[in-house]
């Protein structure tokens, strides 16, 4: 496992930068550049390391598709892995690999295929299919009967939250997320996570419509979201953060109204970045294997330009809930 001092010497910064980039520090002052270098060290020391193959003759060139900014991509490390794990599967494939703006503004000609990571509607689809019908999706599956995807699994993994916390004696769950939008940002994308809190809480009979709040998926929302919800005295024991992004600064929040993790309050979130095993105490969130469903997606797509199959696949990974210690057994009497 790798240390901050492991992930300093990589990234060429001081411990106490990485140690602050890694908690969302808000008050640092470091360009986005050296934020991705850290969370680009990170992401490296976790890779476990394979031997090269170099077995293929054949050179595709392989769009990557991204759908939001480089400035997104730091605050929330989520997409960071899984493209940096598409770029390094292409990279021991020998695949070529070029990036298409967000909105997809480049002008892109002859390239094999598409690799596109995020949210994507019917508008932002055809927009891709012009420049390629080889088309992979992770993280969402638009046309799912006509391109190939991989994603997680999300309602699982919410239904696995919901149930660990009832154990614990929780009753009283909220939901803090975030919105998302498709069509050239006119469309609200359903989020799995809420819609599935949603429907968890409706099949066990708990009102939750004053239990849930919804902004960005940033640890500044994650923070003022949480300040608001302390604010309403809900009586809420646990909650559902829907990043781990979102839940450092839902700490900071906690923190600073004179609350305690986990006896006061306990926290599940979703993604196991880096930083969940480093902030205090320790994050219990659900494990999503980024780095595979990049690897996924690059497989798929080899198969799919080299086979010309027809149909498609949509490929589900699962996911695992990682406890750790921001969860507290409450007295299942009160």
């Amino acid at each position: 496992m790798a240390t901050i001092k492991d992930i300093a010497n990589l990234a060429g910064v001081s411990i106490a930068t990485v140690s602050r980039v890694l908690n969302f520090d808000d008050k640092l002052t470091v360009t986005d550049d050296t934020k991705q270098k850290i969370f680009q060290a990170a992401q490296e020391l976790n890779y476990i390391k394979k031997k090269e193959k170099n077995v293929k003759k054949s050179i595709y060139k392989v769009a990557i598709a991204n759908w939001y900014t480089e400035k997104e991509e730091v605050l929330d490390p989520y997409y960071l892995s899984i493209r940096m794990a598409i770029e390094k599967k292409c990279a021991s494939e020998n695949i070529e690999v070029v990036k298409l703006s967000p909105f997809f503004t480049t002008c892109i000609k002859e390239v094999d295929g598409i690799i596109a990571i995020g949210k994507f509607g019917d508008l932002e689809v055809e927009k891709l299919r012009t420049i390629s019908k080889s088309i992979v999706f992770v993280d969402s599956s638009p046309k799912s009967e006509i391109y190939d995807s991989v994603v997680c699994d999300l309602k699982y993994a919410t239904i696995d939250i919901i149930n660990y916390l009832e154990e614990l004696g929780h009753k009283k769950i909220g939901f803090v997320g975030g919105k998302e939008y498709i069509n050239g940002n006119k469309e609200i994308f359903v989020d799995r996570r809420i819609r599935t809190y949603k429907e968890e809480m409706q099949a066990r009979g708990i009102d939750y419509k004053d239990n849930l709040y919804i902004g960005e998926f940033t640890p500044q929302s994650g923070y003022e979201l949480m300040k608001v919800a302390l604010g309403d005295k809900n009586k809420v024991t646990a909650y559902i953060i829907a990043n781990d992004s979102m839940a450092i600064g839902a700490y900071r929040a906690i923190s600073e109204a004179g609350f305690r993790i986990p006896k006061d309050i306990s926290i599940v979130s979703y993604n196991d970045n880096i930083t969940a095993q480093f902030i205090v105490p320790a994050l219990t969130t659900v494990k999503i294997h980024m780095e595979f469903m990049g690897e996924t997606a690059v497989e798929l797509i080899i198969e799919k330009l080299k086979d010309r199959r027809k149909i498609a696949k949509k490929i589900v990974i699962p996911t695992k809930l990682i406890v750790r210690e921001s969860c507290y057994l409450v007295n299942k009497n009160l």
